[in-house]
């Protein structure tokens, strides 16, 4: 499937790409994790220089390219990053990437404005742009899409939406991720800028160092601090940021809670009871009555409130329509009416973190769950393994006395051929001597034949 080049809101000319929501549980669960587990959030300083390292390189006025080394891609949690503005062409520009998909299993990078909102009214950017993912094996391999757009007030950033496949990209053997590092490189030639913009002339420092390689895998990119250092600089410092922004999410919420309860609710029961003059009337009261009928129907809800006050308020101050039971109940209910809702708050509060808590506890139940589950199917292959060994132990012992067997039946071979080598020999002399000795018998004999052929001659 080919990847059109598609801005971060999904739109293309070529596809219709669909407008792909995020479920009410997803949602809730990303707001609710934060207070469960204490996430990393990249804040300026420290997170910039540990998770990333970057080279520029300015081939003309107009186009240069911007080289981004993604450390620790693993760890990062949030949804979208950005990186050092850099400059191409007299413009501001930047990389911004989604590392888990912007809303779908790919990989999504974008060119970005980032002095968007300080351009003059009516300003354009005509850009030809080209993104490459480094293959850390095989620079051969690397990935590269390109694309033109022209940017605008109204498209900010520009790119690819299906950039690259999570699952590509996560897979070691394919290297794109080593040592738990991505790089990017986004190639910019600024064609044509409005209003237009005086380029000054590229000028390399005299101490500047040359453009080289990407760095090979295992290597380390220069200025960056080391892993071991970085990793624990990161850890120090999430867990401050971490608590402190937590800390100011609480106070943020506090205060809006504060300001949500309007100017009467720093004043007392008495003190309202005290800005409202006369008696209500009787039909005033039968209403109130209803209202407060009304809400003692169902459970008790916030947003039940004010109503509940104003009944109170009116039933409070009436002379008619109430028992004096009635009036005595209602009278204590509203002196203690801040109480009351402060009461009910504080079970909110307090069932939302029980809800929590619980939550957490389940999530981390489902953890060991399958943690044992591992440890069960690891303990299974092991006893496979252990088999199997065995059986390999058995066989080797086998091979071993086979062998031990085969050398020692060759040893007596040799002997034995060793020994008929020396009978062989022997008997070679010996059947020498009898053939000499047949010889002379042969010429004995042949003297004695033809001394029998002469005597057969003279009498027959």
């Amino acid at each position: 499937m080919s990847t059109l080049p598609l801005d971060r809101k999904g739109k293309s000319t070529d596809i219709t790409q669909p407008n792909i929501q995020m479920p009410f549980a997803k949602a809730f669960w990303e707001k609710v994790s934060f207070l469960i587990a204490k996430r990393r959030t990249v804040t300026p300083g420290v997170p910039e220089e540990a998770f990333i390292s970057a080279r520029m390189d300015t081939r003309s006025p107009s186009s240069g390219s911007y080289t981004w080394r993604i450390n620790y891609f693993s760890l990062m949690t949030q949804k979208k990053y950005y990186s050092d503005v850099f400059t191409v062409g007299g413009c501001r520009w930047r990389i911004l990437i989604f590392p888990k998909g912007n809303n779908s299993d790919y990989f999504a990078i974008y060119l970005d404005v980032p002095d968007s909102a300080t351009l003059p009214s009516g300003w354009a950017r005509e850009v030809f742009m080209t993104f490459t993912m480094v293959n850390q094996h095989d620079q051969s391999r690397s990935t590269k899409k390109d694309t033109r757009h022209r940017f605008n007030a109204r498209e900010v950033d520009w790119g690819f939406a299906l950039y690259k496949p999570l699952t590509e990209l996560r897979d070691r053997t394919k290297g794109f991720l080593i040592n738990d590092a991505v790089i990017v490189k986004a190639e910019v030639e600024v064609q044509a800028v409005v209003p237009p913009i005086p380029v000054p002339p590229v000028a390399v420092p005299p101490t500047a160092v040359p453009p080289t390689d990407f760095p090979e895998a295992g290597s380390s990119p220069p200025n960056v601090v080391p892993p071991a250092v970085t990793a624990r600089l990161i850890t120090d410092a999430n867990r401050f940021d971490s608590f402190f922004s937590e800390l100011e999410e609480l106070i943020v919420s506090a205060e809006t809670s504060a300001n949500k309860e309007g100017p009467g609710s720093s004043r007392s029961n008495d003190q309202m009871f005290d800005l409202i003059s006369g008696s209500p009337n009787l039909e005033e009261v039968e209403e109130a009555k209803q209202s407060l009928k009304e809400c003692l129907s169902d459970l008790f809800k916030l947003n039940m409130k004010d109503k509940l006050a104003a009944a109170l308020q009116t039933l409070t101050r009436a002379e008619v329509g109430l028992t004096s039971d009635q009036q005595k109940v209602v009278k204590g209910f509203w002196d203690n009416f801040n109480e009351f809702i402060s009461d009910f708050l504080s079970f909110e509060q307090e069932n939302s973190e029980f809800e929590l808590q619980k939550l957490a506890r389940d999530q981390m139940f489902s953890a060991i769950k399958r943690n044992r589950e591992i440890h069960l199917s690891n303990k299974q292959l092991l006893e496979s393994l252990n088999k199997e060994e065995d059986g390999l132990k058995r066989r080797m012992e086998e091979l071993k006395s086979m062998r031990q067997k085969l050398m020692s039946d060759w040893e007596r071979l040799m002997t034995m051929s060793e020994e008929t080598k020396s009978k062989y020999t022997a008997q070679e002399k010996k059947l020498a001597e009898a053939e000499e000795k047949k010889r002379i018998a042969e010429e004995t004999m042949s003297r004695s034949a033809a001394a029998w052929s002469s005597l057969k001659a003279q009498f027959l």
